[in-house]
């Protein structure tokens, strides 16, 4: 599994995320390709504990078996249900938001796995350091292959 505390994946997010243009369109789902990127960012800025958000009755549910199958080996289907909090309907500018999320990209590497949130997600309950990993890369890897990148 890819990680992006490796370097070279981490790069390799980048350079994906540079590809995108303002003209790309989705290959499924609803969001164009500025509020794919503001998206993006939400679930790093909740693994830095910087957007706090209360633990949902359908996570207590069903969040650890969600969590056990989306951070698998297996590639995420497409059209899975969104959070209501990471749902995006206002536009924005592409160029700077690829930016703000290359910036969290580049930061989620380099601050490594201690710097990561301690706080239980929102959704999935407790996280160790390489399950925010291989979630953040695996949401980030499932929408730049919406977007053909």
């Amino acid at each position: 599994m890819k990680s992006l505390f490796n370097t070279s994946d981490n790069q390799e997010m980048i350079t994906r995320i540079n590809r995108l243009t303002a003209n790309d369109k989705a290959g499924w789902g609803k969001m164009s390709v500025d509020q794919m990127l503001v998206h993006g960012q939400r679930p790093l800025q909740v693994a830095f504990g910087e957007l706090k958000l209360k633990r949902t009755f359908i996570g207590f549910l069903f969040g650890s078996i969600a969590k056990k199958k989306l951070t698998s080996d297996e590639p995420w289907k497409k059209n899975l249900p969104t959070d209501k909090n990471f749902i995006v309907k206002e536009h924005y500018n592409v160029d700077g938001e690829k930016k703000s999320l290359i910036r969290l990209v580049q930061r989620f590497g380099q601050a490594g796995p201690n710097e990561i949130s301690k706080e239980p997600h929102p959704f999935f309950g407790q996280l160790t350091s390489q399950e925010w990993d291989t979630l953040t890369w695996k949401h980030l890897d499932h929408h730049l292959k919406q977007f053909g990148a």
